[in-house]
């Protein structure tokens, strides 16, 4: 037990300063690694689903769909390019389905759903990153990159469920949703969200291009819809009879375990984000 606590402590330390320095060092970086960790997560999908749901889908394929799909979003966003650098993915899309009409596989319709929810649960929420990374300057019509939106969303997330695990060790009685996930209680979740809420008000001390009640706002979405990720993934991995996605980071189980809240919470602060324009 101690050797596994050792494992994980410096897994999830690693895990910490690469996704935190590379998000903070530069937008190359940001990409980079956000392309890399889409695609990673698309094939163990994709192996999940093969292996555990007797499904053949072609990892690879749809891993690749991914990871252009992050950077096809990315180049639109900083306006390198127009709307036409989606036509490739739409083609990778067609050939998706197409290729099952010559495959003779047992189950075309299964490889055709599964194929289809990698992309839209795993690979576009990494991809909307970029929507929060980069950001339209009306002053002189540029595009910057602002690496505090993106990290700001796992930040939340991880104090969430930091908060979430100490509150919920010490006084959690009433279970959050027993038949999915036995040990989330509703007092872990409060405290959780408090966490979050909490430090909401140190990035509007420090960053205040939103104001306290947008940043309390952002955080308090990211941990309604991040629980919802989580009890989303939990729900997945019982219906395969699973109990780690994978074992990519020791210790701490594969890309879906870590970024599972993320998946959700992205989608939902994009839409936030995007509401506060309106007013």
């Amino acid at each position: 037990m101690k050797s596994n606590l050792i494992q994980r402590t410096i897994t999830g330390i690693v895990f910490v300063v690469v996704l935190v320095g590379c998000i903070l060092w530069s937008p190359i970086s940001f990409s980079l690694l956000f392309t890399l960790i889409a695609a990673l997560s698309v094939h163990e999908f994709g192996h999940l689903m093969n292996v555990y749901n007797r499904m053949s889908m072609n990892k690879t394929i749809t891993a690749l769909g991914a990871a252009y799909l992050f950077m096809a979003l990315g180049s639109f966003c900083i306006g390198a390019t127009d709307a036409r650098i989606f036509l490739p993915y739409l083609f990778l899309l067609l050939y998706v389905m197409i290729t099952e009409l010559y495959l003779k596989k047992a189950n075309p319709l299964g490889n055709w759903a599964c194929s289809m929810l990698s992309q839209l649960y795993v690979a576009l929420p990494f991809a909307l990153l970029n929507i929060l990374a980069y950001h339209n300057s009306p002053e002189n019509s540029s595009v910057t990159y602002n690496p505090i939106l993106p990290l700001s969303i796992f930040v939340f997330i991880w104090l969430s469920d930091t908060g979430a695990y100490c509150v919920g060790s010490l006084i959690g009685k009433h279970r959050l949703f027993e038949r999915i996930s036995p040990k989330k209680s509703w007092e872990g979740s409060i405290g959780g969200a408090v966490f979050s809420i909490a430090s909401s008000l140190i990035f509007a001390h420090c960053y205040p291009f939103f104001s306290i009640a947008q940043w309390a706002g952002l955080a308090a979405i990211v941990v309604v819809f991040g629980t919802w990720g989580d009890l989303t993934e939990s729900l997945m991995k019982r219906q395969l009879g699973i109990k780690d996605s994978g074992n990519i980071l020791p210790g701490h189980g594969g890309m879906l375990d870590r970024f599972d809240s993320a998946l959700m919470a992205i989608p939902a602060a994009v839409i936030y984000l995007y509401v506060l324009t309106l007013f």
